[in-house]
């Protein structure tokens, strides 16, 4: 358990990413980069080293009150050994379910989803296209895929490939240790454009990804 992982952050509870109170678990760094990701604070590497092991250790006393578990980023396929080593730790430790976001084709994740067999209930794929409408749920861009790997995959996720409902439109927000604010979701397009502007109004101050063009950002989500 010893494999360097560059992370981004992790949280529970997560509810905006699948079915029920979530561990959230975001990858530091992403080499696909995708115009209009808001999610761009996490493209860089070394935001925070540390291994598998250590991260096990962080969330072990999540799992028993956890649901589900979601991985994302960043580009958890960048780091593949250790995302497979972290998968089939949780696999052990938990029966929960596992979904993993990715901004590859399936198709070119053939490899190590051989490898990861099992480990991985459903998927998320494919780059983030801002010229594609968003209508489906759990999904940045219509293009986006979900894929159901396994019978838990299928029994907690089929009922997401779906267009959003109202209730989908809803954001975690949460504090980080040294007091940055951030939220988790799949926001509507240009909503974080609209929050900023409405604080702005108001005499508050929100940095996005959208703001600067070294997409250092402070209110951002996953992809």
């Amino acid at each position: 358990m010893n494999l360097p992982l560059d992370l981004s952050r992790v949280h529970f509870p997560v509810t905006t990413l699948g079915p029920g109170r979530r561990l959230g678990i975001w990858f530091q760094g992403c080499s696909i980069r995708c115009p209009g990701c808001i999610s761009a604070d996490t493209w860089g590497s070394g935001r925070h080293r540390t291994t598998v092991g250590q991260l096990l250790d962080k969330v072990q006393p999540w799992f028993a009150e956890a649901d589900g578990i979601t991985v994302s980023g960043g580009e958890p396929f960048d780091q593949p050994e250790a995302l497979l080593e972290l998968l089939e730790a949780f696999r052990q430790r938990s029966g929960i379910d596992i979904l993993v976001y990715s901004g590859y084709p399936r198709e070119q994740l053939a490899e190590t989803l051989g490898r990861a067999d099992g480990l991985i209930d459903a998927l998320i794929s494919d780059p983030f296209d801002r010229q594609q409408p968003q209508s489906m749920a759990l999904r940045g861009s219509d293009n986006q895929r979900l894929n159901l790997l396994t019978d838990l995959g299928r029994e907690r996720f089929a009922d997401f490939e779906r267009p959003l409902r109202p209730d989908d439109h809803a954001l975690d927000l949460m504090v980080d240790d040294d007091g940055s604010v951030w939220m988790a979701g799949i926001p509507a397009r240009d909503d974080l454009l609209r929050l900023r502007d409405l604080l702005r109004n108001d005499g508050h101050s929100l940095q996005i990804s959208a703001d600067t063009a070294s997409h250092s950002a402070s209110g951002n989500l996953p992809e």
